[in-house]
């Protein structure tokens, strides 16, 4: 999943991205409503996380904006952050485009449930568990396993292989193209290639494959899960 932090206080922002890129995200950065914006009009993110107390264009306003039509993710589910307090603020911020609302200080583990339940509901998903034939994914408890007629078991996955199995998961039985796969899985400060998606690729296969899953290559747009018989 990829994230957009808008965020000028740098020690505030390189704390939230620490935690978010340890939770299993790809987090961008920009310090400015209009960074934001205008980073807004041509990439696509799979939701947002805005400081009210910008500097000039403040977060209340970038939310309005980044709702009109001509933006790339006018639906993206937004998170606004804020040291305000008042009712007032809440409910502009609400009634202007935001999903939901978190007063600082706050904790991490809060931020990161909200998060899941934002990208959850943006996806049409009513649980914390993502499901395709036995294979189970725990965004919450970041578990994953298969289940067998009479067990159930762990498949351990690395952080990259775990983005992309679960942003299969989300759009399954729809293939997913790897140009998303690939934004998924970095940001703008790290350099991946897209045959770093095949590497990824080819690995979720040997784990699941044997257990009836299967990753179907699909010609010049990315791939799909399907079930096989073992």
């Amino acid at each position: 999943m990829r994230l957009l932090l808008v965020e000028d206080d740098v020690m505030v922002a390189s704390g939230i991205k620490l935690g978010l890129t340890d939770a299993g995200y790809a987090v961008d950065w920009v310090g400015s409503g209009e960074r934001a914006e205008e980073v807004l009009r041509t990439e696509s993110f799979d939701a947002a996380i805005i400081d009210i107390g910008l500097p000039a264009m403040d977060g209340l306003e970038l939310t309005r904006r980044l709702r009109r039509p001509g933006m790339a993710s006018p639906a993206m589910p937004v998170l606004i952050l804020t040291a305000r307090d008042a009712l007032h603020d809440r409910v502009q911020g609400l009634d202007w485009g935001a999903d939901d609302y978190m007063v600082k200080p706050f904790e991490l583990p809060e931020l990161l449930a909200r998060l899941r339940a934002l990208l959850r509901r943006s996806q049409a998903a009513t649980t914390a568990v993502l499901s395709f034939g036995p294979l189970a994914l725990d965004t919450a408890g970041r578990r994953a396993s298969i289940r067998t007629d009479d067990a159930e078991q762990v498949i351990d996955l690395g952080p990259r292989e775990w983005t992309v199995l679960e942003y299969l998961l989300i759009h399954a039985p729809k293939p997913a193209s790897k140009d998303k796969l690939l934004q998924a899985l970095t940001g703008w400060d790290k350099e991946i290639t897209p045959n770093a998606v095949e590497v990824y690729v080819s690995r979720l296969r040997g784990k699941l494959e044997p257990h009836g899953v299967a990753l179907r290559s699909i010609r010049g747009f990315g791939y799909r899960l399907e079930l096989h018989a073992q």
